[in-house]
């Protein structure tokens, strides 16, 4: 039955009787002659699909779906084409009580839309209940939702791609750098249509990336989101995209034609340059929030099925902080989800996912489960087996961290390697330990199941905190422009500002903050696992002092390319490009500090500043500031693999403490160590050094043992 006052126009394009069409694939196809429509919905008792006029304003015909298959409803409706809008209105029961809301009088998107048009715009008819009523949810409301929702569009899937091949690097050489499509490209004025796919891929922003070094660009969530009403009536936006609406469509805000083919031609324009594409996809949550929520797809839909509820039905298990989770026990939500991975990867070719509070995905009724059927299908899938996938190891449910607990091939975002590494530098007791156990990649964490040295993502900042110019800028977070009173956001951000709190014209602590950026970045880019930048801490980008700026789309959240700082980002470079000449800061496998049998050398040796091994008593002095290590190609490692590596070992000195006489490992008579980095003198040339040498407070120096020119061949 239509919901009572609602009027149909005529103006579609004319089209013959729906069939019975096909229960695969879910979504809407179009096969050249007509769409085959199918959607999910287990406890639905009838399907509408709703199409609309070519200017998509109004529905002009309702067509009842006349097939199910098991819990698939499907229809074929001849002579649609490419561009038609569409949605669907489900019928069933209302009762919360039981978890059921369906409600036909609200348009709901299809979860499959490949493209969307539109953005929402809050109005009290989204909600499946009276908004006005004190008995909230559990009423009923018959407004109509349609003028209010985007559409749904049918896509025609080609596009050509010109031979297009993935850059496919090895983790070992891969260089991570997070970015926003908007937040990288606004700010700067040579990039066209700037905040789109088509900004990103521009030459200024490829010239730019490409000099960098960076071989993968990892992108905040594209997939079509919704900005939250409170933050619209504070006059702020989503600006991070974290509130999903649509998992197969990208966000109609990025892109400048409003065809699929923006996306696909910024992928094939960044692989013409050689750098990846990873996607940051948020499959935990969606964007319709706790049962006050709105109704706008999944629950409408079938809310029983797409979403974890509580033991009482009418409510949501939260373990996400943002109202509810994904019910990935569900064979339909979880078949969604691959579905929409296989599909960014086939048909837009991406290079991978970071999986936004992945231990939500690994949940069952019992808890996380490193076993859980979504994780092993993931593993043996053929076509996302094969591409890079990262988790974000927690959520914020009961034994939400699980850190070092995903299968492989999984790497993990390691926040003990962001944590640490500030407070080492910031000077905090009781570092020296935890630092080595960073640069060697969290073995401790991550060495099992025969997982690789890369699979720690070490970061010293990322989107979610203080970019790397705040952290030596500020010791408190500056968040009141996010209209929360500045509650908002971590509050221990192992941070330090040296000094003054905030922007300062002070040379001397202008020239610390320098230098403690090069030190953190320098670390970064020496340890073993794979780096990930944050856009815009190459350039000295501050959001001055808001570590919170998921609302922020404004200078604060953009990266700021006017007043770049040209040294740090020649010393970035300089950085990178050393990473990927030395294959020892790369490795594969782990260093354990054991003997290799090509030379009896062990491959990884802690040391003192005076020359000798680090004791327990060292690794325990809470006052101990600095500590040095002589790193070798891994044991294990085959030998002709060692044989063709450049370099014999480097040495690395991290000194957070005063200025020290460094004594070096004794060398072969043939060879000679020679200084690469100094962080204190960042321009110095590389510099023979044959003893011992001075290492500048509060600064890093890697020296590379090299042959001498009468021993090279």
């Amino acid at each position: 039955m239509k919901p009572e006052g609602h009027l149909i126009a005529s103006g579609i394009a004319p089209h013959g009787a729906i069939t019975s069409g096909r229960p695969y694939p879910l979504g809407a196809t179009w096969d050249g002659e007509g769409v085959n429509f199918a959607v999910f919905s287990q406890h639905a008792t009838k399907m509408t699909l709703c199409l609309f006029s070519p200017n998509g304003r109004w529905e002009a015909e309702w067509l009842d779906l006349p097939e199910r298959d098991g819990h698939v409803w499907h229809g074929y409706v001849p002579g649609l084409l490419p561009g038609q809008a569409y949605g669907f209105r489900a019928h069933g029961p209302y009762r919360p009580d039981e978890g059921h809301r369906f409600n036909p009088h609200k348009l709901l998107l299809d979860p499959y839309a490949k493209r969307i048009a539109g953005q929402l715009e809050w109005d009290a008819a989204l909600f499946g209940y009276d908004t006005s009523s004190k008995h909230g949810d559990l009423t009923f409301d018959t407004r109509d939702s349609s003028n209010f929702m985007p559409r749904a569009v049918v896509t025609d899937p080609s596009f050509d791609w010109r031979g297009d091949l993935p850059p496919d690097h090895p983790l070992t050489e891969t260089v991570i750098y997070e970015a926003h499509v908007r937040g990288l490209t606004m700010g700067r004025r040579d990039v066209p249509h700037r905040g789109t796919f088509a900004g990103l891929a521009s030459e200024p922003v490829l010239d730019h990336l490409t000099r960098l070094g960076v071989s993968a660009i990892e992108l905040l969530p594209v997939h079509a989101f919704v900005d939250d009403k409170f933050l619209l009536d504070k006059g702020l936006r989503n600006y991070w995209g974290y509130m999903t609406l649509g998992f197969f469509a990208p966000e109609p805000r990025y892109m400048s034609t409003g065809q699929l083919s923006d996306f696909q031609s910024m992928v094939r324009r960044f692989h013409s340059a050689g750098i990846e594409v990873i996607l940051d996809v948020v499959y935990n949550h969606t964007c319709e929030g706790n049962h006050m929520g709105p109704t706008l797809s999944f629950r409408g839909l079938d809310n029983a099925s797409y979403y974890r509820l509580a033991e009482s039905p009418r409510y949501y298990l939260n373990d996400t902080g943002t109202g509810n989770m994904l019910n990935m026990d569900h064979p339909f939500v979880m078949r969604m989800v691959l579905d929409s991975l296989r599909y960014w990867v086939e048909h837009m070719h991406v290079d991978g996912f970071r999986f936004d509070l992945a231990t939500t995905l690994g949940r069952t009724a019992r808890g996380f489960d490193r076993n859980h059927p979504f994780l092993q299908a993931l593993r043996q899938d053929p076509v996302l087996g094969r591409v890079k996938l990262i988790a974000e190891p927690w959520d914020v449910g009961p034994g939400g961290y699980q850190l070092g607990a995903f299968p492989p091939p999984f790497l993990e975002w390691n926040d003990k390697f962001r944590d640490q590494v500030r407070r080492y530098w910031r000077g905090d007791p009781d570092m020296v330990r935890k630092l080595a156990m960073r640069l060697s990649g969290s073995a401790l964490k991550f060495d099992h199941d025969g997982r690789p040295a890369t699979s720690s993502v070490n970061f010293v900042t990322a989107h979610d905190g203080f970019t790397l110019m705040d952290v030596v800028s500020y010791r408190q977070k500056q968040n009141a422009s996010n209209g929360e009173d500045n509650r908002d956001g971590h509050s221990d951000n192992h941070s330090d500002n040296l000094g003054i709190e905030g922007p300062t014209e002070e040379p001397a602590i202008l020239a610390r903050r320098a230098r403690r950026r090069r030190n953190m970045l320098a670390t970064l880019l020496l340890a073993q696992g794979t780096p990930m930048i944050l856009a815009g801490d190459e350039l000295g980008n501050s959001q001055s002092g808001n570590n919170n700026a998921y609302c922020q789309d404004n200078e604060t959240g953009w990266v700021d390319w006017d007043h770049a700082d040209q040294e740090f980002l020649d010393f970035c470079r300089t950085m990178i490009a050393f990473r990927k000449r030395h294959a020892i800061l790369r490795q594969k496998r782990f260093l354990h500090s054991r003997s290799r049998t090509i030379d009896g050398q062990v491959d990884l040796f802690w040391r003192r500043a005076d020359g000798m091994p680090m004791t327990e008593v060292d690794w325990n002095n809470l006052g101990q500031r600095l500590i040095a290590v002589e790193m070798r190609v891994a044991s294990g490692t085959p030998d002709y693999i060692v044989r063709t590596t450049r370099e014999d070992a480097i040495f690395a000195v991290f000194n957070a403490g005063e200025e020290q006489l460094v004594f070096l490992p004794e060398h072969p008579l043939d060879r000679v160590w020679v200084l690469h980095v100094d962080t204190a003198d960042p321009c110095a040339p590389p510099t023979r050094i044959h003893r011992a040498l001075k290492v500048a407070a509060d600064s890093v120096v890697v020296l590379v043992l090299e042959p001498t020119p009468l021993s090279r061949p």
